[in-house]
């Protein structure tokens, strides 16, 4: 399938989990990537295993906390491949968990906001006017299962991720009529950095006792969900739009 043939995608988070799997996918899709991470290292890897494939990858250096990075971030790709189509505005960090209400630390409180929730506004606010200057794209956010149903001791990524589906669902109805289609993905613990930090998933027994939490018996794969972050920044999805797609084996059920 060549769905994404010359488009120019930008991925938040690219240098691993997730984000590093959804940029395969879209590579061998034909899309021209713009990628985006903390870690200079990882993310060039990442890009350098697609150009090796064949593809076409830019790596760009960038913190979610940072606006004036955001901007830059958007700009610098716009620059180089002379516009964008699609966005999966994928980075953020998981905080503390585990943690009473009350006795959230304000420091993790700010960081999970200011990277999940503000830097996701941000990253639409430059990416959106991009997008209307080639008529029209698709943006993707990471939300989480965690942000369509509430969990003990998850207060300030629920509040986060709650945050972004808001966020999405708002900027799906202003630009429903002007070629921009805006969606998110609610993932239950996929096989990443984040789940064996803060569910051990790295160990086959605790990996188990995660997997135990959904249905299906099992915890998820990156690809699954990259699976459903191109199929919505397809046109094979061109008449969903403000959806919070849930991909949790069928743990919101």
């Amino acid at each position: 399938m060549t769905r994404f043939q010359d488009k120019i995608v930008l991925i938040t988070g690219a240098s691993s989990g997730i984000g590093e799997a959804t940029a395969y996918a879209f590579a061998r899709e034909g899309a021209r990537l713009f990628l985006v991470a903390r870690r200079r290292d990882r993310g060039e890897a990442v890009a350098e295993r697609i150009r090796r494939e064949g593809g076409t990858a830019h790596f760009h250096v960038a913190d979610m906390a940072d606006r004036a990075q955001i901007a830059d971030m958007v700009a610098s790709c716009v620059a180089h491949f002379g516009g964008l189509d699609v966005a999966f505005n994928n980075a953020g960090i998981d905080g503390a968990f585990n943690t009473d209400t009350p006795d959230y630390p304000e420091e993790a409180w700010d960081d999970l906001l200011a990277i999940n929730l503000t830097g996701v506004w941000m990253c639409m606010r430059h990416q959106i006017p991009a997008m209307l200057s080639r008529g029209g794209g698709a943006i993707v956010n990471m939300a989480s299962m965690a942000g369509v149903k509430g969990f003990p001791g998850s207060s300030g990524y629920a509040a986060s991720k709650f945050g972004v589906v808001g966020i999405t669902n708002a900027a799906a109805l202003e630009y429903a009529t002007r070629g921009i289609r805006v969606n998110a993905v609610c993932p239950a613990i996929i096989r990443s950095e984040m789940a064996d930090r803060v569910f051990g998933t790295d160990d086959p027994e605790s990996e188990a006792k995660a997997g135990s939490w959904h249905p299906m018996g099992r915890i998820g794969e990156p690809e699954e969900v990259a699976d459903v972050v191109l199929w919505l920044a397809s046109d094979q999805a061109s008449f969903v739009t403000a959806e919070a797609i849930q991909i949790d084996g069928g743990a919101g059920a």
